[in-house]
């Protein structure tokens, strides 16, 4: 006879089984072999409430080997989150189910963030940790922890093999983030057969170098080993613990465990009836769960809302002691509270001279930062260059999670991850930063952070050929292309102060999208017709005298100098131009169509748009009668000052490609 427990740990390989059965694929190999860590970690060492998903002090569970959703699926089903049902389990991997193929964020109660992309989840949770560990240091009081909770990620080989777990841990290690720790599924096996043929390496050894507690487990079926390597791992907080747990791919399945095929295929009727046998389960019937079974995981479902229970108790006396951190969490938990702090003359000021927008930015960062206290973030080591140090604050660092000046290091896409999982975390506003040539190395998860509808800001600075000397590995061509595609993604290319104040304003208000700002280094003009009408992505810089142009030149960045130089020599020669500042065109593209319609009227065909990046893209707005000035090879180096001409960023050439569409 099975124990409750041993019945429990089951039912999670059961559920698990039949729903990748029915759905006629999934990955059965993780869930079969992690059920009892996840059931042990859930049930007694995790608080957690399912009748409160977005309890703030809860602890996080991360799946980063989301290929293994159902693992995470029937543990909120037998739960009961956001009351997942046997037929959400049924309907796995079908459209517009609750239950879709890797774990999403916003679509099924109980999920912390969207993963899939191995490694990612390690990234997001370190950036979860830091999160919990600058707010704590910001809001905790003696006797009032009201920010104490842990953040716990599960992968596999697959994970750590991807470089971003290595970046993230490296990190991690580096600053003491005793809250965070990871449960190594352990199981030899990816989907070409076993970790020896490409991963051989000491992976301990790795995690110690990183500065991490090191666990291990031999039997990943002991929830006595597994439940003590936790309890050591919360008891250490001055340093992220490792918990290594040896597993077996697909236990229980006697035909498939233990083998690459158990990974990412159906097990197949005969194999789960066997398996089923083979765990003493009383049915052979899919998805058939015993009543004792959820009873009793309904009752330790009653340890997590006695936890909230406390804790809201704990937090009510906070607020009666201390009603300024009231009224500050308030500020800090609400992202709409942005619009109000900032909407004011005091945000818009511009400037009087020439600057680059990288140093203008910098200055709308520190303008800011006393308005926004919730304001975190820094570079991958380029803060000096990038302009986004926040003047006179602290470096967020294992001596002090006060500070809010985040030294990423050289460590792009693991920096971009981090910053998703502080959004994630909530009761922050991240931002992070580096070359925008380098924005490639960020692109998967700022891809997860428009599929989750996360308002990360991303500060890309040398945003062209002008990076000049440094040569074209250095000087971003489709880069800006690249995130115009990109769904859910606003990309920002400021002409001036103004346009500059702009970009961050949107960013900064945004709800539920990404944005970049892509940034010079070289100094630009400020313009004069620039405006706050730069929030809706394009607008009529400098108008034609004419009710209906003789031709509209369109551009970007620092590009939009050369077109208002244009016009003034296109004026004398009688040809009465348009100028459309364009520094997002993702925003653009939302307008009614009216205000797109007046901006760049059907009428006038005779266009021609100027961007020192691809000209991908551009087409939609030049059309077959148009011309582009934009970059079709890599750059070279050089000063920018002989770039540009040698490119034919000039205003003789704008203005020779203005007549020959006006002909």
């Amino acid at each position: 006879m099975k124990t409750i427990d041993e019945m429990s740990v089951n039912a999670i390989r059961v559920l698990a089984a039949d729903s990748i059965q029915k759905a006629k694929s999934g990955h059965p190999g993780l869930p079969l072999g992690s059920a009892a860590m996840a059931y042990e970690l859930w049930g007694k060492h995790m608080n957690h409430n399912p009748k409160n998903p977005k309890w703030e002090n809860r602890d996080r569970f991360v799946l980063s080997g989301g290929h293994g959703s159902t693992l995470l699926y029937s543990l909120l089903h037998l739960y009961g989150y956001g009351d997942l049902s046997i037929e959400d389990m049924q309907n796995f991997r079908q459209f517009g189910s609750k239950t879709p193929g890797h774990p999403e964020y916003g679509v099924t109660a109980g999920v912390e963030a969207s993963t899939g992309p191995l490694g990612a989840g390690m990234g997001m949770a370190v950036g979860m940790a830091m999160a919990e560990a600058h707010l704590a240091a910001t809001f905790n009081k003696p006797g009032y922890p009201v920010v104490d909770h842990y953040t716990f990620a599960l992968g596999g080989d697959g994970c750590m093999m991807e470089g971003i777990s290595s970046e993230a841990f490296s990190l991690a290690g580096t600053l003491g983030l005793g809250k965070l720790i990871i449960l190594y599924d352990s199981n030899r096996i990816t989907i070409e057969g076993s970790t020896d043929l490409a991963f051989t390496e000491n992976v301990q050894k790795r995690m110690e170098a990183f500065g991490f507690q090191l666990l291990e487990v031999a039997d990943g079926n002991d929830l006595a080993a597994i439940g003590k390597a936790i309890e050591e791992a919360k008891a250490d907080l001055t340093r992220p613990s490792f918990i290594t747990v040896h597993t077996t791919i697909g236990y229980g399945c006697p035909a498939k465990q233990g083998t690459p095929s158990a990974h990412g295929e159906p097990l197949g009727e005969e194999n789960i009836v066997a398996m089923k046998e083979f765990l003493e389960w009383p049915s052979t019937e899919p998805f058939v769960v015993p009543a004792e079974v959820y009873a009793h995981y309904q009752e330790l479902a009653k340890s997590g809302a006695a936890a909230e229970e406390k804790w809201n108790k704990l937090f009510a006396d906070y607020c009666k002691e201390f009603p300024e951190m009231k009224e500050k969490w308030d500020f800090y938990y609400d992202r709409k509270n942005v619009a109000k702090a900032i909407d004011n003359d005091t945000f818009w000021t511009g400037a009087d001279k020439p600057e680059a927008t990288r140093n203008l930015s910098g200055v709308v960062l520190n303008r800011v930062k006393d308005m926004l206290p919730n304001l975190f973030g820094g570079s991958a080591d380029l803060a000096p260059s990038n302009k986004t140090a926040l003047k006179g604050e602290d470096s967020f660092s294992k001596e002090n999670y006060l500070g809010r000046n985040m030294h990423f290091g050289i460590r792009e896409i693991a920096m971009a991850a981090m910053e998703n999982g502080m959004a994630l975390h909530g009761g922050m506003i991240p931002y992070c930063a580096t070359f925008f040539v380098f924005s490639d190395y960020t692109k998967p998860m700022t891809r997860l952070a428009s599929i989750m509808d996360l308002p990360t800001i991303y500060v890309f600075s040398h945003d062209s050929i002008g990076v000049g000397e440094d040569g074209p590995t250095h000087e971003p061509i489709e880069q800006a292309a690249m995130f115009r595609a990109m769904p859910n993604f606003h990309l920002y290319r400021p002409a001036d102060a103004i346009e500059t104040d702009a970009a961050w304003f949107s960013a900064l208000t945004s709800e539920k999208t990404p944005t970049a700002l892509a940034l010079t280094r070289q100094n630009l003009p400020q313009l004069e017709g620039s405006s706050r009408e730069a929030l809706k992505g394009a607008y009529i810089l400098q108008d034609s005298t004419k009710a209906v142009p003789d031709a509209i030149i369109i551009a970007s960045g620092s590009e939009v100098a050369l077109a208002v130089e244009a016009k003034k020599v296109l004026a004398e020669e009688k040809i009465d131009v348009r100028v459309v500042s364009m520094p997002c065109m993702d925003v653009f593209e939302e307008q009614p169509a009216e205000y797109k319609e007046k901006v760049l009227p059907k009428n006038v065909r005779a266009r021609v748009a100027v961007e020192a990046l691809s000209a991908f893209g551009w087409e939609k707005y030049t059309g077959l009668d148009g011309k582009i000035i934009a970059m079709n090879g890599f750059g070279a180096s050089g000063p920018y000052a002989k770039l540009f001409p040698f490119y034919g960023f000039t205003v003789e050439n704008v203005v020779e490609k203005v007549r020959e569409v006006v002909k």
